[in-house]
């Protein structure tokens, strides 16, 4: 049981995320109630990126070792990132829709969003097609190199630079609507721990797909026998 703590610490954090998220205090601000989707749509992203990063040092201990379990690693949270990130896709279509009016618009976090799903897609499409362990372990590894290094850009550093993003904290300081400078304290008693929690959820769903992956891989072993 100790060394599941966080595990129930997550369950905690996100109970309090979705009750409190609805009875925290919102702010006057011109996008009104839906800020409270700031507790859900951006602690997903928060929560692709943190298994992402995991897939990231995984393949590089790959590299490093040679190890096939890193690789299974690696593979089991890219597959988790596709989860919160098409959830974090449909909550954000939605804050769109009530925010700017549309469920899409023409927003360097959006495309970039979308870019980083496809490039993760062609990492699992090039891993399906080779069928040595060892050769689909190393290519794999740098493809999911390259792909955590575009989305640290695309998500992060190419929407900072835009000049005509609608997302906040962006391109600027007319850039975007308000909503993390409009938190306030009450607001920031729920935003932090449901990033926390999103984040432990994420990395709790890769451990659960990594054990299984090596049960199955275990049966198989034997029955091969």
């Amino acid at each position: 049981m100790k060394r599941n703590w966080w595990k129930y610490l997550s369950i905690v954090l996100l109970l309090y995320a979705i009750i409190y998220g609805f009875m925290a205090r919102i702010p006057d601000t011109p996008i009104g109630e839906s800020l409270r989707n700031v507790f859900y749509h951006v602690g997903m992203w928060f929560a692709m990126m943190g298994v992402l990063t995991t897939s990231f040092i995984n393949s590089i201990k790959f590299l490093k070792t040679g190890d096939l379990e890193y690789d299974l690693k690696a593979e089991q949270a890219v597959r988790v990132s596709f989860l919160f990130g098409f959830l974090g896709l449909i909550t954000g279509m939605i804050w769109a829709q009530f925010t700017w009016g549309e469920p899409w618009a023409n927003d360097p976090h959006l495309n970039g969003a979308v870019i980083t799903i496809i490039v993760y897609a062609g990492y699992m499409i090039l891993r399906s097609a080779i069928t040595d362990d060892e050769k689909r372990g190393r290519v794999a590894a740098v493809l999911n190199i390259f792909a955590f290094i575009m989305m640290l850009m695309l998500l992060g550093l190419l929407p900072r630079l835009a000049e005509n993003t609608l997302h906040p904290g962006s391109g600027g300081d007319e850039g975007g609507n308000p909503a993390f400078g409009d938190m306030d304290a009450s607001m920031r008693y729920v935003f932090y721990p449901a990033l926390v929690g999103w984040i432990m959820l994420g990395l709790w769903i890769s451990n659960i797909r990594i054990r299984i992956k090596k049960l199955e891989k275990s049966i198989e072993d034997k029955d091969w026998n």
